[in-house]
């Protein structure tokens, strides 16, 4: 061997044989399972190499596809005025032979243009074997292009413009800047030059690691941040609204509550105040710094070795429908599930589902689902799609029966076997388990893989069966804890799987579901990009507090800016017994969201809180009832414009900088404003849009700003905006006993608005009509245009003000 070539391989083994040490993983590794997965630390590590892109090698502007110049970056320390940091300098290769690695590697990327509000950035940090596999995020698999926006090229670059905004590719450096339609720069990828001329502050650029442990890779997307921007979305997210200045980490996980930083339903995608949105397409775990880290930059640390964004442009209305368009609408579900649903944890016996059956029909609180929790097996908790023998006569009778006094049967499970469970023998012989990399399971249960056909078939069998004995909807709890490590028969870890999961089950009870009942609904706590497609959501285990009942709404919220039309959640808290006042106040809201429920330790029945509550909530139940037109009108106005029910006050108010701010209020549907009162108190500030505004209950009118404002007999402030109409329906104790064919038209309207608009829907044929009421010669108010073929008789009444 020739003496210097000897030398210098020695060298490099012995480099190679010194163990590296990093000082700084935050979150590099799970201690816990099914802990959230923060990647963040793998950015920050001195063992790890870190590819800068830094120029265009080459572009084609018809194709809008190039190749990119990665160049080779290291932590290194520097210390100063004793103050040690950790900067990236250039490094030289550390491979052998060195001819055969690139030091520079020139890698593609490509911008598709999908819509003219909508762009795809593609980038890989190596080979890609199956780079136009389907994706089960996507609603038809793939997201097609649509055609290209008008090219020029500038003396830096390439320019891309539609009649809603442009791209500007510079070369060298490289960069993507995004502009709206009136030429305002929305964000721009940030390149090493940018940093290192304008801060002392070590900052990763847009760029990609390569880990020393695997050599596995990462991408690190940068996009600049302005003023006063604000970031909304990633999901049922609890912590503070506006996610600037937070590390937000997009990791499936069992929250145990809703006022920590976890989440059952994580979402890749957020918006921004500024005009734009982001989809992060991939199912792997994502660290997402919004200026935590550094105020002016969002870093997004993508687990995945292939980049691939959707940037959308416009109002956070046109943002929600752009996104839905390639994740897909909510389905419409059907009119019983906006009934009320009764549940605690839980009716274990026929003649529980019966008894309470008959109590909420004796005392008149209308209601149209009985939930059966985890105790309708033999075995409380321990599933096996079985009646319980014991306690349960005739199931399918019992059925029949409950239906025919409107209610529609609900049943819980879930996808995790004890080994205890009569079904774990089969799941384990049969292959349709997680595995490890062993070939065993990971845990003590067995977790059903759901990338595996032979699982899906088996385990729709199981539902099926359920849904054909008269059920009405599965509960599809759990989904959080698909094994990290575990290996699927997608061929895939946990590491892009673990996120997936929860598409994955929520698309196997649909689907079943939508088969044999031919109706849109589940009721599923986790989620993930898509599975919105699969209505209806709940917010999991809320403690039975005020602070609680206040993160609930945050999450609903940030879940309804993420794509989400429908979302519930458990009515007074799960964990314990709920106190009779926050009950009221949390039954309140609970009836003015997509979907109602009462959950959690008993009591939830409010015959068992005495007359007084029963009254009360009665009334609360009786409201949501006879809104029964307006609520079904606004969902499907929300399934058709991926908007969400409970919705976010800046998404009907964009130019209204107050809205913004606001994440203790909500509009429910289009014209119907809601706030909460999450203290017992006499009244609470409320913020009012640019509008005039009605209350619901008392008939006073207030004006856009802020207010103290009182509720009115029932705890909770609703407001109406001037010139809508509001359609009602006579009072049914189920949705099954509701006649639509007489519809009452209220007008919220002041003496100076000559005019009223509104939405009905009706559930047979599910056409969703604008309705314009005008003023005739005699000064009566008519429907301008009667587009119901007679179908329905109106009453029109105008509501007293105050």
């Amino acid at each position: 061997m020739n003496k210097k070539i000897f030398i210098v391989l020695l060298s490099f083994i012995t480099c190679m044989l010194v163990p590296a040490q990093s000082p700084y993983q935050p979150g590099h590794h799970q201690y816990l399972v099914n802990e959230p997965y923060d990647i963040s630390g793998d950015f920050h590590d001195f063992t790890n190499t870190y590819y800068l892109v830094d120029k265009v090698s080459d572009f084609n502007p018809e194709t809008a596809s190039g190749k990119l110049v990665y160049n080779r970056y290291e932590f290194v320390t520097r210390q100063a005025f004793n103050n040690m940091l950790g900067v990236l300098r250039p490094v030289q290769p550390n491979e052998f032979p060195e001819v055969e690695y690139a030091a520079s590697p020139v890698l593609p990327f490509s911008v598709e243009f999908i819509s003219p509000q909508t762009i795809r950035i593609r980038a890989n940090s190596g080979p890609q074997l199956h780079p136009d596999k389907e994706s089960l995020m996507l609603v038809n698999g793939k997201a097609v292009a649509d055609k290209p926006w008008k090219y020029s090229k500038t003396s830096t670059g390439h320019t891309y413009k539609s009649e809603s905004g442009s791209i500007v590719i510079t070369e060298n450096p490289w960069h993507i800047l995004i502009y709206d339609k009136k030429g305002k720069l929305l964000t721009k990828t940030i390149h090493h030059v940018d940093n290192s001329d304008s801060t002392y502050t070590p900052i990763l650029p847009f760029s990609y690691v390569r880990r020393a442990s695997d050599y596995s890779r990462s991408f690190n997307a940068t996009l600049a941040l302005s003023p006063d921007e604000k970031i909304f979305g990633c999901g049922e997210s609890y912590t503070g609204f506006n996610k600037r200045g937070q590390k937000v980490v997009l990791f499936s996980d069992d929250g145990n509550g809703v006022q920590n930083e976890t989440m059952y339903k994580p979402i890749p995608f957020f918006m921004s105040s500024r005009g734009y949105g982001v989809f992060m397409h991939t199912s792997s775990p994502i660290t997402c710094d919004f200026g935590k880290y550094f105020s002016g930059v969002t870093s997004l640390m993508i687990g995945d070795d292939a980049l691939d964004l959707f940037i959308f442009i416009g109002n956070p209305k046109e943002i929600l429908n752009e996104y839905t368009n390639l994740t897909g609408k909510a389905a419409m579900p059907p009119l019983w599930s906006f009934g009320f649903w009764m549940s605690r944890i839980t009716y274990f016996s026929e003649d529980d589902g019966r008894a309470v059956a008959d109590k909420l029909r004796v005392n008149k609180i209308p209601c149209d689902v009985i939930h059966f929790d985890t105790g309708w097996f033999e075995t409380d908790w321990r599933c096996d799609y079985k009646f319980s023998p014991s306690r349960f006569k005739d199931p399918a009778k019992m059925i029949t029966d409950l239906k025919k006094q409107g209610f529609h049967i609900s049943l819980w499970q879930l996808p995790y076997f004890v080994p205890k469970n009569t079904l774990f023998p089969e799941i384990i012989s049969k292959g349709l388990a997680v595995k490890d990399a062993k070939g065993n399971i990971p845990y003590e249960d067995a977790v059903l893989d759901f990338s595996n056909p032979e699982t899906v078939e088996w385990y729709q069998e199981k539902i099926g069966g359920l849904l054909k004995m008269g059920v009405g909807a599965i509960k599809v709890d759990f989904g959080e804890a698909a094994p990290l490590s575990g290996l699927y028969h997608s061929g895939r870890t946990g590491f892009y799987e673990h996120n997936l999961y929860p598409l994955r089950y929520n698309k196997a009870v649909a689907d079943i579901t939508r088969e044999i009942n031919g109706e849109n609904i589940i009721w599923a706590r986790s989620a993930w990009a898509g599975s919105q497609r699969y209505p209806t959501h709940w917010g999991g285990d809320p403690a039975n507090t005020n602070t609680s009942m206040a993160a609930t709404l945050r999450g609903g919220l940030s879940l309804g800016l993420s794509g989400f039309s429908f979302w519930s959640h458990d009515m007074g808290g799960f964990v314990q017994a709920t106190p009779e006042n926050l009950y009221r106040r949390w039954a309140s809201f609970g009836f003015l969201t997509s979907h109602a429920r009462s959950h959690g330790i008993p009591p939830k029945e409010p015959w068992e809180y005495g007359k007084e509550f029963t009254d009360f909530f009665r009334d609360a139940g009786e409201m949501r009832y006879m809104l029964m037109p307006y609520i079904y009108a606004q969902a499907k106005y929300s399934t058709e414009n991926g908007l969400p029910m409970v919705r976010a006050l800046f998404v009907e108010f964009p130019d209204d900088p107050g809205s913004w701010l606001i994440d203790n209020q909500y509009l429910f549907g289009s014209d119907m404003l809601v706030a909460p009162m999450f203290e017992s108190a006499r009244e609470r500030n409320v913020y009012l849009p640019p509008a005039t505004w009605i209350d619901y209950q008392t008939g006073k009118v207030y004006t856009g700003g802020w207010h103290r404002i009182a509720p009115g007999k029932l705890p909770i402030i609703i407001l109406v905006k001037d010139g809508s109409v509001i359609p009602h329906i006579k009072l049914a104790q189920s949705t099954m006993q509701m006649d639509w064919s007489q519809l009452e038209l209220k007008l919220y309207l002041t003496d100076k608005t000559l005019s009223a608009k509104g939405k009905v829907c009706l559930p047979e044929d599910q056409i969703l009509h604008e309705v314009t009421l005008k003023k005739d010669n005699e000064g009566k108010f008519i429907i301008d245009k009667d587009t119901f073929s007679q179908k329905v008789k109106f009453t029109i009444h105008k509501f007293m003000l105050q």
